[in-house]
């Protein structure tokens, strides 16, 4: 569990209230700021976040490959690059801005899909958002968008949904918006979520949020449930680097596994056999890396 502060809503200002705000838990290269058993519970259909500065020329470093069904991961570079190849995809880079969306789906079995590119290091958000129903045992689906495919909408680069008239390409569920957002250093900028999505929140990767809705590198906020806009303002010593997600209400129990994450226990049952079944047949594969060290998604 994160340390995490509950915070009173004011009924006495037009300004959307802060409800939560934690800087998580740090492991080594990896921060924490929200988990299925904790903020996930808050925040569903978003319901994992991790902040992530790692080095991934070495093929030992990063992940482990490890299973995933009923949710999506989205992994959007910050800083620095990473490299990807894929049998689908191609080969290329994901620089600022650019993302991997990774529908588990059914099941499948990943984390050693992205590699180091030409920087040292790359920071990162991972973002997991619980699927519906409809979504939760379709077929595996991943895509790599390179920066220059990412479209932007003022500050923000629209990671996913759409905003302002800019629509993502991630092959994602509909109800979902998710921003990354460069302030210029004393510049304000206004969220304005679709009136339908009152779920939001945002994560500090760089800089300082001041004024009314204040956050420090590495905070995470939750906002209460409304359709108010939410204004910010980047503080004046450098810009301000964060995303910010608002989404409808998930309007399902959290059926958890240790990678898996459900609408029901049926669900989550069938869910998990399907990882059994792809982890046999992904030992069957034998050794999948390619010649640039990485390990394509596995989809059965």
């Amino acid at each position: 569990m994160h340390p995490v502060s509950e915070l009173p809503v004011s009924s006495t200002t037009n300004r959307r209230s802060v409800t939560h705000r934690t800087h998580g838990i740090t492991h080594g290269p990896i921060t924490r700021l929200m988990s299925p058993s904790d903020l996930g519970h808050v925040l569903k259909p978003f319901v994992f976040l991790d902040l992530f500065d790692l080095d991934l020329h070495d093929p030992r470093g990063g992940l482990t490959i490890h299973p995933h069904s009923g949710l999506a991961t989205i992994t959007v570079v910050v800083e620095g690059d990473l490299r990807f190849d894929d049998p689908a995809d191609g080969t290329g880079h994901l620089g600022f801005g650019g993302f991997e969306w990774m529908c588990a789906g059914n099941g499948v079995w990943h984390g050693k899909e992205l590699s180091g590119g030409t920087s040292p290091r790359a920071r990162g958000f991972q973002l997991w958002i619980a699927l519906p129903p409809e979504l939760e045992h379709s077929p595996a689906d991943s895509q790599y968008v390179e920066a220059q495919h990412v479209p932007g909408a003022g500050p923000a680069r629209v990671i996913l949904g759409s905003y302002e008239g800019a629509r993502s390409p991630a092959r994602s569920p509909d109800g979902v918006t998710y921003l990354l957002v460069k302030l210029a250093a004393g510049t304000t900028w206004t969220f304005t979520p679709p009136e339908t999505q009152p779920v939001a929140w945002l994560a500090v990767a760089s800089g300082m949020l001041t004024g009314e809705t204040r956050a420090g590198a590495g905070e995470m906020l939750v906002f209460e449930q409304s359709a108010q806009p939410i204004t910010l303002e980047a503080g004046c010593a450098s810009d301000t680097l964060f995303v910010i997600g608002s989404a409808a209400p998930h309007p399902h129990d959290l059926h958890l596994g240790n990678y898996s994450v459900h609408t029901s226990a049926e669900s989550l049952a069938a869910g998990e056999g399907n990882i059994e079944r792809l982890r046999l047949l992904l030992l069957e594969a034998g050794d999948r890396r390619n010649a640039g060290g990485s390990i394509p998604v596995f989809r059965g």
